[in-house]
């Protein structure tokens, strides 16, 4: 009976612990204590959003998605890049690359959704998993599709985009290669555990709260002593 008690005991701490954190996971930002510079990733799923207000909490930076696949355009896109510029916050725009389509013909669509913009920064390739083929085949070289993806962008913007990636889109299709390119990685809370000497973007909550936008929104960080290098001010 006493050990029954204290599993009951310990299981209702551990239900407590738990229930806290996932009231708590909003605000919980530890990478705003080891970097300098903070900002966000969006796409239509947050609606509209304030910029103004967003550029008054903080936020130095945003990716702001623009294509998807070969002919999807995120619907606030063009709003979104305009807004986001005239509250001042530095902007790139991202690609979410599907296994369906090459990767030229997915670096086109982007091209027609992006316009030429010398202060952007650099833009992204956000590249994890997705789903199955529904009307085309799946490529078979996931990673010299993305290759050829960016080596389009930088031929048209003049500039080598990033890598978005989470680890287990990496493990199954990246690792051995792109050594010299520059990641953009997924990693909640913990910092990155791989391209440790390449990531240059983290991410590192995916339901954070900030002024102007309603509801989560993915908050990121940038590694200390790149905004030059990025474009951005300092």
């Amino acid at each position: 009976m006493r050990r029954r008690r204290i599993a009951t005991l310990v299981a209702v701490a551990i239900a407590t612990s738990f229930s806290v954190l996932t009231i708590a996971y909003p605000w919980l930002e530890p990478a705003l204590l080891l970097h300098d510079v903070h900002g966000i990733d969006i796409s239509h799923h947050q609606g509209a959003i304030d910029w103004q207000t967003v550029a008054g909490d903080g936020v130095g930076f945003a990716f702001i998605k623009a294509s998807e696949g070969g002919d999807f355009v995120d619907p606030r896109f063009a709003e979104n890049w305009q807004a986001a510029a005239e509250a001042g916050i530095p902007r790139g725009a991202y690609h979410f690359f599907t296994q369906c389509r090459p990767g030229a013909v997915q670096a086109q669509n982007f091209i027609r959704t992006v316009p030429m913009d010398e202060s952007a920064l650099p833009h992204v390739v956000d590249a994890e998993h997705m789903g199955p083929c529904r009307t085309s085949a799946r490529v078979h070289d996931m990673a010299g599709e993305i290759k050829a993806f960016l080596d389009r962008l930088e031929a048209h913007y003049g500039r080598r985009p990033l890598i978005y990636t989470t680890w287990q889109f990496h493990d199954a299709y990246l690792t051995g290669r792109f050594s010299k390119e520059r990641f953009w990685i997924r990693s909640l809370v913990v910092p990155p555990r791989f391209r440790h000497e390449q990531w240059a973007v983290w991410q590192y909550h995916n339901r954070g709260r900030r002024a102007g936008i309603t509801g989560p929104v993915d908050l990121n960080v940038l590694r200390d002593g790149l905004a030059r290098s990025l474009g951005m001010p300092k």
